[in-house]
């Protein structure tokens, strides 16, 4: 772990943020049957995880950059329904992240991937669906139908009890081609994957406010007997903003 912190810049091409992708992002071990998983949170310095129901008031440039370049690394990025829905997703990179993408033989933008059991009403009205060249993955347990409005949709429909968050990233393995998986939330799913020990690295962003009230907090659901251990890999700052490099406890 560095002993001093170093110092991230606001724009958007950033080396130590692309030290960052190159950490995180290495790829799974080779007897992997699942993709390489990091988590990427951000939350306020009491831990909350939203203002005005929104993770986007706690964020900066330095933050969006990081996030930004984190999917430029990526195969694939992991998004719960809620979250998606209400941080109204629209479009996953710039124009110089695909770019990028393209220069290095990838396709233009990750794989976005949910999932949503019962099929999130209104999911299909993001303009996310939209996005010509976009690829959608769902997995859900309905059987109502969902359809893109110009993304390359994939549905892949499991019975009633039977979708697992392990079967899901096993399938994008093998059959998505998903080396690298970015996980953005929300705090169901981040505690659901860690629970399941499912996340390989996590990049935290501590936003310099103090939100309180009922929001919710990075992780939601029940505590975790005994908690689970970190090891700390890097720190990095963007003037009051840190960011935090782990990987899990061996």
């Amino acid at each position: 772990m560095s002993e001093e912190f170093e110092l991230l810049s606001a724009g958007a091409s950033l080396d130590a943020v692309g030290l960052v992708a190159q950490l995180a992002l290495a790829g799974p071990d080779a007897e992997s049957s699942r993709p390489r998983v990091v988590a990427a949170m951000i939350g306020s310095a009491d831990g909350r995880a939203a203002v005005e129901g929104r993770a986007g008031g706690l964020g900066s440039p330095a933050d969006r950059a990081v996030l930004r370049e984190l999917r430029c690394n990526v195969d694939a990025i992991l998004i719960g329904p809620t979250t998606l829905i209400d941080e109204r997703y629209s479009t996953l990179l710039d124009a110089d992240h695909r770019e990028r993408r393209i220069a290095a033989g990838l396709p233009a933008e990750p794989i976005a991937a949910t999932i949503s059991r019962r099929l999130s009403p209104g999911l299909a009205e993001l303009e996310l669906f939209a996005q010509q060249g976009q690829r959608i993955v769902v997995y859900t347990e309905s059987d109502l139908p969902i359809e893109a409005r110009g993304a390359e949709l994939t549905v892949a429909r499991s019975g009633p009890g039977e979708l697992t968050l392990a079967g899901c990233l096993e399938d994008l393995y093998a059959n998505h081609g998903v080396r690298t998986l970015l996980s953005e939330g929300g705090p169901t799913l981040l505690r659901a994957l860690a629970a399941e020990g499912l996340i390989d690295d996590f990049i935290f962003t501590v936003s310099p406010l103090l939100v309180a009230g009922s929001a919710p907090t990075l992780l939601s659901g029940e505590a975790f007997e005994p908690p689970l251990g970190l090891e700390l890999e890097n720190v990095w700052r963007s003037e009051s903003f840190l960011f935090l490099h782990y990987t899990r406890q061996r």
